[in-house]
């Protein structure tokens, strides 16, 4: 039996006595994590600084390195995830909906733990800490399998969980861990019906595509954002440069972070130099449709490409549009599902756009950064869907359950 096979099965023999828990005992068992990963902050750091060495001599771009590097702050960022998953509602046992039937059957829809969930995932060793928080009080044992950049920072950090849980009634053997590079580890996973009931990818367009198109197990789609803030005619100036500011400046290496601005025709001569000069003074590298150009003629000329780009870097698209409507339809040939903002005083215009952009996350007058699962109050966050089934967006405990039907009757048999 091979390595990979053999750790499935331990978590899913882990995932049965985890399903039975009581909230308290989980919620006991997270804290106790949270206080282990503070006490071994100093060694998951150590082992941090080499994945970060290694990556530099790899030649990983800077967006990369961002999102592989750990701090004590980011650690500190961790626990306070697990502590705020500690505090939300266990939704394992949670009753949906329930009816009688004529017949004197109850019938209740019940939330339950999803099983074992495998998670394969790119660079970040955040991953890790939030990966385990929430599949282990959704009651879910988790398969992991984080890329090779970040090989010892997830060592440590699993070493960390795992002597967080000894001692508690969640079974050590819930958190597995795929110690390899080895890309084929990856593809055996993908492919352990029976043992993983899920498999959630969590990286770049490519390994997203890998795991879609090679899986035999369920896979949720997550992450790749090609994010828009269109600007209206009647937007706030003001609060347009803050938005796209925010929304491109604020970390560029992140799903969420804006890559296109499109910008309404009749507020782009008053607006945009401006705009593009604030983003250019943070380094930002803007290039624009032969419109932009006429008015900011010192900007690159956008080719299609661009258009399509998730940069996860200092660069921006910037398209000048006739109207709302080629807006809408530039972000339907363009857009990933992910996050789209509009910024307009014009509460009919926002409406329509809210209506009819079709993604996970639709935003008025608020930066896409906001696409979070801490943001939204989930505490940590296993990703971002951007399909359509079974979860969409940021996805918190409820989107790690499934549920079935509890069925209770008299001695009813049918006819």
């Amino acid at each position: 039996m091979s390595i990979v096979r053999e750790l499935a099965k331990q978590a899913k023999a882990a995932s049965r006595k985890l399903a039975t828990l009581e909230t308290a005992a989980k919620n006991d068992a997270l804290l106790n994590v949270a206080r282990q990963l503070l006490a071994d902050r100093e060694s998951i750091l150590r082992a941090n600084e080499i994945d970060l060495a290694k990556g530099k001599q790899a030649g990983l771009s800077p967006s990369l390195l961002d999102r592989l590097a750990l701090t004590a702050a980011r650690i500190e960022d961790m626990v306070e995830g697990i502590k705020q998953v500690v505090e939300l509602a266990d939704p394992v046992g949670q009753v949906m909906e329930s009816w009688s039937r004529p017949n004197g059957l109850t019938i209740a829809k019940v939330r339950v733990p999803m099983g074992v969930v495998g998670m394969v995932y790119e660079a970040r060793p955040n991953v890790t800490v939030d990966t385990c928080a929430l599949c282990l009080k959704a009651g879910s044992a988790v398969l992991l399998r984080g890329s090779s950049n970040a090989l010892n920072s997830n060592r440590a950090l699993v070493a960390s969980i795992k002597k967080g849980l000894e001692g508690t009634a969640i079974p050590v053997a819930a958190v597995q861990f795929v110690d390899t590079g080895d890309r084929e580890a990856v593809d055996e996973m993908l492919r352990l019906n029976g043992l993983l009931d899920l498999v959630i990818p969590r990286g770049g367009a490519g390994l997203i595509r890998r795991v879609v198109e090679t899986a035999t197990v369920p896979v949720i789609e997550t992450g790749v954002g090609n994010c828009h803030v269109y600007v209206d005619k009647e937007a706030d100036p003001a609060m347009a440069l803050d938005i796209i500011l925010n929304a491109k400046c604020q970390r560029y290496g992140v799903c969420n972070a804006a890559e296109t601005l499109l910008v309404h025709r009749e507020i782009a001569p008053s607006w945009l130099p401006g705009a593009l000069q604030s983003l250019r003074d943070r380094g930002v590298e803007v290039r624009g449709c032969p419109a932009v150009l006429k008015i900011v003629p010192e900007v690159k000329l956008a080719d299609e490409r661009d258009w399509a780009t998730e940069f996860l870097a200092p660069i921006l698209a910037v398209k000048i549009v006739a109207d709302l409507s080629e807006a809408l339809d530039h972000i339907q040939t363009y857009g990933t599902g992910h996050s789209e903002c509009i910024v307009t005083n014009n509460q009919d215009t926002a409406a329509e756009f809210l209506q009819q952009v079709d993604a996970a996350a639709v935003y008025h007058n608020a930066s896409t950064r906001f696409t979070d699962g801490f943001q939204y109050g989930f505490g940590a966050e296993i990703g971002i869907s951007t399909q359509k089934l079974h979860a969409r967006g940021p996805m918190g405990l409820r989107e790690l359950t499934s549920y079935k039907y509890v069925v209770r009757g008299t001695g009813q048999v049918r006819s």
